[in-house]
């Protein structure tokens, strides 16, 4: 398999391409950059090589700068964009990373038309549907991070309250990824238990917990300058799944058309099982009458910002 990483002299883009390059299912590994930050990419292949060699894993690794060596992709990695500095909310990244985006999107269409492209720029929501428009692409075969790298971090605190382990909780969060964000309480689950039935749930303060998620991302931002492991790991699971056929359900960015609430034209999280065809069925969802009601506010802030780009950009 054959897996290319645009944006790879970036922090996320350099650290996504580290985590692939240990996975036995790839073949052949791309790293894509402009021109001059070609030899930064080229000093992080090296890097990769001698940290490889440690594992006994081989795999090939290519630096480049020239689009056309994305032919042949599997999956192609969309991580290029104006990064997200302390203080500065993913909306304000909108119109310029949707021209970087558009561009990449367009050359992936062109390039390699049959690959499945993950979005990772950010705001992500936003930026899958640019990268959906400006490619033609099918729906099923444009994916964004979306809720993943969320739904890992309420995992993360749900485990920790509860002193569990990590694996034993189910839950998820869906909407936007950023301010609008969707905790789906009402399904959350430990070792197959619904949280509500666990007797120590009073103490459980979610509105303080969906508060902990939504600024996960910025409070590393100001701790480290920025957000690299985490995001890191979220996009290896999705790549993997996909690479592997493993028919996990994760939370992606993905285009509605009436799958949940009736919500239509807006790219959003949502539960969906994904496989080499990419997402492969968006799971429809039964909800509270409280998540239904944050769901619809996420799909009408998401759609109302995606139209603005668009306008803004003629995309």
């Amino acid at each position: 398999m054959k897996v290319s990483v645009i944006g790879a002299s970036g922090k996320v883009g350099s650290s996504a391409a580290f985590c692939l390059a240990e996975e036995y299912s790839l073949r052949e590994l791309v790293l894509v950059s402009r021109e001059e930050s070609l030899d930064k990419i080229k000093g992080e292949a090296m890097d990769m090589y001698d940290a490889l060699a440690a594992k006994d894993v081989h795999v090939d690794i290519k630096s480049t700068s020239n689009l056309e060596d994305l032919t042949g992709s599997n999956i192609i990695v969309l991580t290029s964009g104006i990064a997200r500095k302390e203080g500065m909310s993913r909306m304000d990244l909108a119109i310029p990373n949707a021209k970087i985006v558009a561009k990449y999107a367009k050359a992936v269409a062109k390039y390699a038309p049959d690959s499945i492209l993950l979005v990772v720029s950010n705001p992500v929501d936003v930026m899958t549907h640019v990268a959906l428009k400006a490619s033609g692409m099918d729906k099923n075969r444009v994916i964004g991070l979306g809720n993943h790298l969320d739904s890992l971090r309420l995992k993360t605190f749900i485990a920790r309250h509860f002193n569990i382990n990590v694996s034993e909780v189910r839950s998820r969060v869906i909407g936007e990824h950023g301010a609008n964000m969707v905790l789906l309480l009402s399904s959350t689950s430990i070792g197959g238990i619904l949280l509500k039935y666990f007797s120590n749930y009073h103490d459980f303060d979610m509105g303080n917990i969906i508060e902990k998620v939504k600024s996960a991302g910025e409070e590393v931002i100001i701790r480290k300058g920025a957000t690299e492991f985490g995001p890191a790991y979220a996009i290896s699971n999705i790549v993997t799944t996909i690479l592997n056929d493993q028919k996990r359900i994760l939370t992606v960015s993905a285009y509605l058309d009436g799958e949940i609430e009736g919500v239509k034209g807006v790219c959003l999280g949502v539960p969906a099982k994904v496989g080499t065809e990419g997402i492969e069925e968006i799971i429809p969802i039964k909800m509270s009458d409280y998540e239904i009601k944050a769901f619809l506010k996420a799909a009408d802030v998401v759609k109302s910002l995606t139209d603005n780009v668009f306008k803004a950009t003629d995309i």
